[in-house]
């Protein structure tokens, strides 16, 4: 169980990130959800949650601001005391071919996917540090594993963000701190809502269907609790075999 610890999920306003921190809120953690979304979006978050028992606070802010993370991180752990799970879930994407890809949507989409998930490690990891202990989850995609034509932006971010998950998991072991990643594959959420389930991306994948994002949080919560206490420095996928 993981009464009295507190979460921080960012990108947890929705698709993987909600329920990633409602899943973790279900086990007793208390939740700090950082987001970009609409207020009523959260808003409804917030609530199941609250309904779960539990404290749980949002934040509107961007991840790839170092300043502001650093700054937020500070009030967190004056008002919950601590933060024991860091889930790196926020993410966007500006997809196109790389020939005409705009600077702009190649410095966004690093900004906030692998400048946003080192802000956020950076700044929590003097907690860590000062407590012995601390887990943090980043979320990848098999994209940054395997590449994905169209996507060379957001595939660098996601292969930055596995280098960053392996060199934090040795920097931080002897520490009691713990880092792993996932890689989703093709995921049912807001992000990939164009995409149907006639789509013929969806016949390379083994299984024949998209992932849920109740699937990703499934392994994040795994990873996050102490059933994996044994594990870090990995870079687990969750694609329906497409990277196999």
């Amino acid at each position: 169980m993981l009464n009295g610890k507190t979460a921080v999920v960012t990108g947890g306003g929705s698709g993987i990130g909600r329920k990633t921190a409602i899943k973790l809120a279900a086990d007793g953690a208390n939740i700090v959800i950082i987001h970009m979304d609409p207020e009523e979006k959260v808003a409804e978050v917030v609530k199941e949650i609250e309904d779960l028992g539990v404290k749980v606070k949002a934040i509107r802010m961007n991840v790839a601001d170092f300043e502001a993370v650093k700054e937020t991180v500070g009030e967190i752990v004056k008002e919950f005391g601590s933060i024991d799970i860091l889930i790196n879930c926020a993410g966007i994407t500006r997809d196109g071919l790389i020939a005409m890809m705009k600077e702009e949507d190649f410095d966004a989409v690093i900004g906030v996917n692998l400048k946003g998930t080192f802000n956020m490690i950076r700044h929590c990891t003097p907690v860590f540090m000062k407590q012995r202990s601390g887990c943090i989850v980043n979320v990848s995609s098999v994209s940054g594993l395997i590449g994905n034509a169209g996507q060379g932006n957001y595939s660098t971010s996601k292969a930055g963000v596995v280098g960053l998950t392996k060199s934090t998991a040795k920097e931080l072991v002897k520490r009691g701190v713990r880092c792993n990643a996932v890689a989703p594959g093709f995921i049912a959420t807001d992000m990939t809502a164009n995409l149907s389930e006639k789509n013929p991306l969806i016949d390379m994948i083994p299984m024949k269907r998209m992932g849920t994002a109740d699937e990703v949080a499934d392994l994040i919560f795994f990873l996050a609790s102490d059933a994996a206490s044994y594990i870090t420095g990995e870079v687990i996928k969750v694609d329906g075999g497409i990277a196999m």
